[in-house]
């Protein structure tokens, strides 16, 4: 029995043999999308594209910090219980406690640090686009 490979694709679904076929004329593919090339202005180099990319390289970094303050945060909470559970080995439980509350709090400062980050890429972003600023009043 042969089998057949079956390609999972997420948006053009064509069947086995078939190829894209662009139009000759620059108009419509079999798609029915355009063929025609889009060029976008921004004049200086790809510079846009770098600093949405950096913006979004500080998102997931300030997303990853968070995750970080939770979950130390989460931990000292368990070793608070832990040293109430455990009278003999308090002093230890207390110990962990406080260095995993230290971590939650430095794990909060880079939220912040990366929060400022991504904000200033973003107005960057905004400056390389080209984008105007209206001022009304005045």
């Amino acid at each position: 029995m042969a089998e057949e490979k079956h390609h999972h694709h997420l948006f053009h679904h064509k069947k086995e043999g078939e190829d894209f076929q662009p139009a000759a004329d620059g108009g419509v593919d079999t798609y029915g999308y355009s063929t025609e090339t889009v060029v976008t202005a921004t004049g200086n180099g790809g510079e846009y594209e770098r600093i949405t990319k950096e913006e979004k390289h500080h998102k997931h970094k300030e997303h990853l910090g968070e995750m970080g303050a939770v979950a130390a945060g989460a931990f000292a909470l368990y070793e608070k219980h832990e040293a109430k559970k455990d009278p003999e080995h308090a002093h230890k439980h207390k110990i962990e406690e406080e260095v995993a509350a230290a971590a939650a709090v430095g794990a909060g400062g880079f939220v912040f640090h990366e929060h400022h980050e991504k904000k200033q890429d973003h107005k960057e972003a905004k400056e390389a686009s080209g984008e105007k600023k209206h001022h009304h009043f005045g």
